[in-house]
């Protein structure tokens, strides 16, 4: 049984080396993801702050346990 499984591991082919990702393919997908976290980040960080953009509290009590777990004082 032990020899049957050394073999299995012996005989394995090996993987061939991959190609690396062109950055005119990985551009657009990083700058998508930037700007998300960007807006993740202004809705942690400042709305209803001074620079609020929605009225009312919807968005504090959302993201209300993300700004204690960022560090952001919110009350």
């Amino acid at each position: 049984m032990a020899e049957a499984l050394a073999s299995a591991a012996v005989s394995a082919p090996a993987l061939a080396p991959s190609a690396p990702l062109p950055v005119k393919a990985v551009l657009p997908w990083a700058l998508f993801v930037g700007l998300l976290m960007l807006v993740a980040l202004y809705f942690v960080g400042a709305e209803q702050g001074a620079t609020a953009v929605f009225s009312g509290e919807g968005v504090h009590e959302w993201v209300h346990d993300g700004r204690h777990l960022l560090g952001f004082p919110c009350h």
